[in-house]
């Protein structure tokens, strides 16, 4: 593994504003959102404008990693997607969710999940996740994928490698009438090969009108998620490898989560519409 130090939170710049025309998902200003009663399974309308969140998404998280490169902010990231999805209408979900202070999460090396760009310099060797999800019609896209930065080490390169394998793999095992742990099981089967670990505690969710709407979808083989899979429900897959224990830390922020034995850890993601013979995936670009 990399002899990288390790991550320390860095200075918040300003909060980023959005334009008063773009409208705001219900829980912006708010301690928390109000939760969500309605079906896990949507419409065709519903379907089709998360489609188009989710591309506003997938765009936006490709405008910032064309920035990554050693020497750059993970701030600087996060001002090109708010960038991007405000010029295309959008508003960034995670900007106030729950107090969130930016527009994007940027999770390098041992952080699993939820890191906020700061102004952390990325270094040669480093890997970065970016997690994007936007808001636009009434709906959420939520996308991720964990990048290299300059020239990375052979072990943390098969461990993305291996992650986004995995995330594949569980999309591809998705189909009507399974239960949802199936999920979990390819991923779990998969990362076991290579000893990886398996974060269990941070999941895969429903999405839909609201940005995680109490559906759980383990990464792991969860004898508890026997939720049936049907046509047009709507959920993400976003499997969290480490090459060591699944277990973490939280920053003092309550937000950025890290591996307990600080090494390294990737994660992939997409949002996904399950269709009468497997899954479709939303967040494509």
């Amino acid at each position: 593994m990399s002899g990288q130090s390790l991550l320390i939170p860095g200075e918040l710049s300003p909060t980023r504003s959005v334009p008063g025309n773009i409208r705001r998902p219900e829980y912006v200003g708010k301690p928390a959102p109000t939760p969500y009663t309605g079906p896990e399974v949507q419409t065709p309308e519903t379907v089709e404008a998360m489609r188009t969140a989710g591309r506003i998404a997938a765009r936006a998280m490709a405008e910032a990693a064309k920035l990554i490169a050693p020497g750059v902010t993970t701030d600087e990231l996060d001002r090109v997607a708010h960038a991007y999805m405000c010029d295309h209408g959008a508003y960034p979900s995670t900007l106030g969710y729950r107090g969130f202070p930016k527009s994007l999460c940027t999770s390098v090396n041992e952080v699993i999940c939820h890191g906020i760009p700061d102004s952390t310099v990325l270094r040669d060797g480093d890997i970065v996740n970016l997690d994007v999800t936007a808001y636009i019609g009434g709906v959420h896209g939520d996308n991720n994928a964990t990048y290299l930065v300059g020239d990375v080490d052979e072990e943390s390169r098969l461990l993305v490698e291996r992650t986004r394998e995995s995330l594949d793999r569980a999309i591809k095992a998705v189909k009507p009438g399974r239960q949802i742990n199936i999920i979990g099981r390819v991923i779990e089967s998969y990362a076991k090969r290579f000893g990886y670990g398996v974060v269990r505690d941070f999941t895969g969710h429903g999405i839909n009108t609201s940005f995680h709407s109490g559906l759980i979808v383990p990464h792991y083989d969860s004898p508890h998620a026997t939720t049936v899979i049907q046509p047009g429900m709507t959920f993400t897959i976003e499997p969290m490898l480490t090459l060591g224990t699944h277990e973490y830390d939280m920053w003092d922020d309550g937000w950025t989560v890290v591996t307990k034995d600080r090494k390294r850890t990737a994660q992939f993601e997409h949002t996904l519409v399950v269709t009468d013979t497997g899954a479709d995936i939303l967040t494509l670009p």
